[in-house]
């Protein structure tokens, strides 16, 4: 499973945060979808400029099974790190629904 983390210009796209990013995904995801899964590919951006609201960061994942259409989902959090895990839920319970379906029809 690959991960590819990107961020705008506006987010500090350091490589300790691309670590702490790609640690977080392998953790998640490795044990439960690794083998199901080819790319997972991290976008973080700011969205309000300079407003700094609370839900100002978005994170969107897009993960791309294999053979089979990518997944997309998208948080938004104050800082970078709480964007990308929320996604991080969001994309696990929508790997278990896709996946979860894709095994009931394959018995």
């Amino acid at each position: 499973m690959d991960i590819r983390f990107n961020s705008d210009n506006a987010i500090e796209g350091s490589a300790d945060m691309a670590q702490a990013v790609e640690q977080r995904l392998t953790e998640r995801l490795e044990t439960r979808f690794g083998s199901r899964l080819t790319t997972i590919e991290v976008h973080v951006r700011d969205v309000d400029g300079d407003s700094n609201r609370a839900d100002g960061v978005e994170a969107r994942l897009e993960a791309r099974p294999r053979n089979g259409e990518p997944i997309f989902v998208a948080e938004r959090a104050e800082k970078p790190l709480e964007a990308v895990n929320a996604a991080l839920g969001t994309l696990v319970n929508r790997l278990d629904t896709v996946f979860g379906k894709a095994d009931r029809h394959r018995k």
